[in-house]
Formats: structure tokens, sequence, C-alpha cells
């Protein structure tokens, strides 16, 4: 049997990100993505926090292809033919180095694989492993096709699906309570014509979050991000929320009946779309994260679950970068000590605990169980629609002082016993 120091099964951003610290180091690595190339099967809404990551490859980060630096933060609420938006914009989001950018994975990844392959790991595509090869519980290496090849430590990061690590028994098998389900089309548009429609600067960029009537009162929401010369829009619905639906709907309508909403139609109007996908999204939070070190191996980015949905931030990919680099630093540390057994890789979940990674997702243990709450997408959405739609209203009644109509608004929709039982059960978020 053919022998690598180390085999990294998928070829994403925690995949990648670990072969780069392994091979920046020197040891011997091989990355087996299943797609065309790295980034042919990942697929993001868009948008990368950078400034957890910087401190991790700080030589990468200031020439990564991104598309625009974020600088402004939209949230609509939408009910019943209205819409509500917030919107944030701040010289701080893009002042020095910006905190986040909106990307393009085909690009991005594609763009990291070359940098490991500079750095001497072989970055294989097409290569769809199998299985997980185990002796006396202790995991040895891969299987593709007739082909096993051993390694003496295995970085699991296959994505969300866990269809090796969970048949191998290291990680529990997803159910869809845990999960949603993405649909995502990129639509070109002119820069000019970007920042002319998000009142941009040029080359800044939007984040825009949808939640309300746009799912059907389902978990979930939709997503609008600009690029350089194109718009990411998409769609995320809860799967057990659409899998309890008898209407007949089906979950990728729900985009296109997105797009022929009469808020939604002018942003894209104009546009060709370049690209469709759809991916499945970790959504249980930290209570899904499974053991992430045993013998042999450790598991990184979607498969550990290492994804968080706070409602207004979106958080995956830097998650899924930093993952990667504690595993490379466990598994060199372990080299070292010449020890892969669970002990020999433990300092890869420690890390992971002492960072950001673990401590957000601690931080954010109550959000799944909110989000449960299909008031959230369905009685405030309207309510708040309500509440400032009879404030801006003028008819040919003499009318009520603003505070006057505020506070009745506030008293029929926000004064109840199910408006306090939630905000009780929001005061941990």
């Amino acid at each position: 049997m053919e022998q690598v120091e180390c085999i990294v099964v998928g070829g994403g951003l925690a995949g990648l990100s670990a072969a780069y610290g392994l091979a920046s180091a020197g040891a011997e690595v091989m990355v087996l993505e299943r797609g065309d190339y790295s980034g042919a099967k990942n697929v993001t809404g868009g948008r990368l926090y950078v400034k957890p990551i910087r401190r991790f490859y700080p030589e990468l980060w200031d020439e990564a292809p991104y598309e625009r630096p974020v600088a402004r933060e939209l949230v609509t609420m939408m009910a019943g033919g209205a819409h509500t938006t917030v919107e944030i914009a701040s010289d701080r989001f893009t002042a020095g180095q910006p905190q986040s950018y909106t990307v393009l994975r085909a690009r991005l990844d594609q763009w990291l694989a070359e940098k490991v392959g500079e750095k001497g790991a072989m970055v294989v595509p097409n290569m769809k492993v199998d299985e997980l090869l185990r002796k006396d519980g202790k995991v040895t290496g891969i299987r593709a096709g007739e082909d096993e090849i051993g390694a003496q430590v295995v970085i699991v990061a296959e994505g969300v699906l866990r269809l090796l690590s969970s048949k191998a028994g290291l990680t529990s098998e997803p159910q869809a309570r845990h999960h949603a389900i993405g649909y995502k089309e990129v639509i070109e548009l002119p820069a000019g014509v970007i920042e002319d429609r998000w009142r941009l600067n040029p080359g800044e960029g939007a984040a825009h979050l949808f939640m309300g009537d746009c799912t059907k009162g389902m978990m979930g929401g939709a997503f609008l991000y600009t690029n350089k010369e194109s718009i990411s829009l998409g769609m995320v619905v809860g799967m057990d929320d659409m899998r309890r639906r008898r209407d007949g709907s089906e979950s990728w309508q729900l985009l296109d009946e997105f797009k022929e909403l009469p808020q939604i139609k002018p942003l894209v109007a104009g546009g060709t779309v370049a690209e469709y996908s759809a991916h499945s999204i970790p959504e249980g939070g930290i209570s899904q994260v499974p053991k992430l070190a045993g013998d042999g191996y450790v598991v990184a980015g979607d498969t550990a679950g290492l994804s968080l949905n706070a409602l207004v931030t979106v958080r995956g990919m830097d998650f899924a970068i930093a993952s990667g680099y504690f595993a490379a630093q466990a598994v060199l540390k372990a080299k070292e000590a010449g020890d892969f057994s669970a002990a020999g890789l433990a300092s890869y979940e420690a890390s992971l605990r002492d960072s950001f990674v673990l401590r957000d997702l601690e931080t954010a243990r109550s959000i799944p169980n909110v989000m449960e709450n299909p008031r959230l997408f369905t009685h405030y959405p309207q309510a708040i629609g309500r509440l400032l739609e009879s404030v801006y209203t003028i008819d040919d009644q003499p009318q009520a002082g603003i505070v006057k109509k505020a506070w009745r608004g506030v008293r029929r929709d926000f004064m109840s016993v199910a408006t306090v039982k939630d905000a009780w059960s929001m005061r941990k978020i």
C-alpha cells in the first residue's frame, strides 16, 4: 500500500488551510478533492470574515482574490407586501484592513489550492474517497475505488454531509433538523450598476439579508452579496420545515419566487445568471460538534459542524480556515512526538476551544433553538412592518400623534404572553 504522512480528504477551505500549514513545515501531504478542481463543488453565500483569521498565514490575506470589502450591512424584514430595511454603513467596516469581503468560492479555493501546491503538497482533483480505512480502531488511510493509500494521520474535511466520517463512526449522521438547504445564483451585472443600486463607492460592497415572507414563514432567509461584476443571490430554508410542508412547495422554487417580488426585481434587473448551485448547511451549532480528534484522524470545517448562523451574521469560512490551521499545528506536534493517537492529537480540540471558533459557537449555543420558533419568521416581520407602516400612513382622518400610533402598535403586537415568552427565550443570544 502506498504510504504518505498525511492525507487531507476534501479540497475546501478547511482542508486546504490544513495542507498549507503542513506543507509549509515540510510535511508530506496529499489533498484528495472529488471535484474537477478545488471550489468546483463548494458553495457559500459569499462572505469571508478576514479579521479573525489574519494571524493565520498572514502572508496570504493581502493577495487573496476577494470581490469587494463589505461597507454596507442591510437586513430586510418582509411581510404581506411590505418590507422594512435596516441599513448600517460605517467607515470602520472598511478602514485599514476591512473586516470582511465578498468572495466567489471557485476563485478563492482554486487560488488557495495553487498556494498549497507551491508549498509542495499534492492536490489531486477528481479523486472520490469511498472509505476511511481503520485497523484496531485507528484510522490508517483511505480507499478510493480499488486504490488504497495509507497515512499516519487523516484530516477529514469532506464537507457537511459526513458520508465518510459517519460511515466510519467518527461522527453522527446528519439530521434534517440541524441542517438547511441553500440555493444560489451568481447574476452578472456591470460594476457601475452595482455601485449605483447599492449606493456604494467604487470597489465597495454590500451584504443584504432578508427574513420573513421570503421563506413562507419557515426557518431561513435570503441573502444578496455584491461582487466585482456580479451579485450572489440566494435562499436558505430549514430542511425539517421544508419536509413538513404539505402544499407541494419545492425548496428550489423559493428562490425563483423571491426574484419575482417587486422589492427584488429592480435589484436583479438586466442581470444574466452565470452560475446556479445548491448546498446543505449545518445549522445545529455547538451541540452538533462531534469529537474532533481520535486515533489517526482529526475532523475540520463543515464536517466538524463549525458553522454559525447568528441571525444577522453568518459564518463558516473563517471557522474552516481556522480549524485547518489548528489541525495542521496539532499534526505537526504529533509528528514531532511520534504519536498520532487521540492523545497525541488532543491539542487540536484544545486549540479550537481556546480560539474564537468554539468560543463563538458556545456563546451562540441558544440560537438554534431560538430559530426553531416560527414567530421569528412570521409574527415579528409582520409586526414591525405594521408598526412602521402605521406611523408613515396619512389618510383622510385626523391623525394620532406619532408616539400614540407607535404605542398602539407595540401594545397590539409586542405586549402579549407569547412575546414575553419569546423575549425570555432570546435573553441568552
